[in-house]
């Protein structure tokens, strides 16, 4: 019987994984999203959309749908979902693998200043009038807010939703991935002199970092929050071989 298999996803790494799970009989995977964005990308495996209600809804899910396995390929910032899936794992006696994407790590010619949340890099920008690069997605632009004095330019697959944005700001949609040539062209064309972003690891945007080190410029990077997770995996690949693995075990 094919192990019924739970992915928390919305990342690259979950599409990946989707994929090498689509048509191998060992596994009957679903793809789970948050449902931030209207628009996602098509996906190989079926897919639900919206939250489970906390704890207790996951368990009940995980329950109803005989989930015997969960892999949480979220968001490195998104650490509720990741705390609730521990949480509800434990509670329903279904083992977790959780894929963690190594985070950046700062160069010698990187000019970091590393702050705990999004408000502490609202400060860090300082008084003085700036030109800055907001890449941290959009529910926390209305953060920068409080420092009004700033032109904004923030990079964002689907519009914000919050009424108080700061008021000058721009807006570009786009999608990853993102080429060296071209992030440096987006700071040197906007003028860019301060980069502020959450420091989520991987490839398909470090770029910006690499650019904004080629061009001398300050990053304020937003540092990570605690994320709980199960059994630590780090590729889409190690992923389906814990599942294989929790197959052969009868989970």
């Amino acid at each position: 019987m094919p192990l019924r298999t739970l992915i928390l996803g919305g990342t690259i790494e979950a599409t990946s994984l989707a994929r090498l799970l689509a048509g191998d009989a060992r596994f009957d995977a679903t793809l789970s999203l948050a449902g931030r964005t209207t628009e996602p990308r098509p996906q190989p495996l079926p897919t639900r959309t919206g939250g489970f209600g906390g704890i207790a809804g996951l368990v009940r899910y995980l329950r109803e749908e005989r989930i015997a396995a969960v892999i949480d390929t979220t968001h490195p910032y998104a650490d509720q979902m990741s705390r609730n899936a521990v949480a509800a794992c434990v509670e329903a006696g279904v083992p977790l693998a959780s894929l963690v994407r190594a985070p950046w790590q700062a160069e010698p010619d990187d000019r970091w200043q590393i702050v705990p949340d999004t408000e502490a890099a609202a400060i860090a920008i300082g008084s003085t009038q700036r030109r800055v690069f907001l890449s941290l997605g959009r529910q926390e632009l209305h953060c920068f807010a409080a420092a009004p004095q700033h032109h904004y330019l923030a990079r964002l697959i689907e519009p914000p939703q919050q009424q108080t944005l700061p008021p000058h700001l721009c807006l570009i949609q786009a999608r990853g991935p993102f080429d060296l040539a071209a992030e440096t062209k987006l700071l040197t064309d906007e003028r860019i002199e301060i980069v502020v972003s959450k420091n989520s690891g991987g490839s398909a945007t470090y770029a910006k970092i690499e650019a904004a080190r080629t061009l001398g410029l300050a990053v304020i990077m937003i540092a990570r929050p605690d994320k709980p997770a199960g059994h630590v995996v780090r590729a889409p690949e190690d992923a389906v071989a814990w599942l294989a693995h929790a197959s052969r075990r009868g989970v």
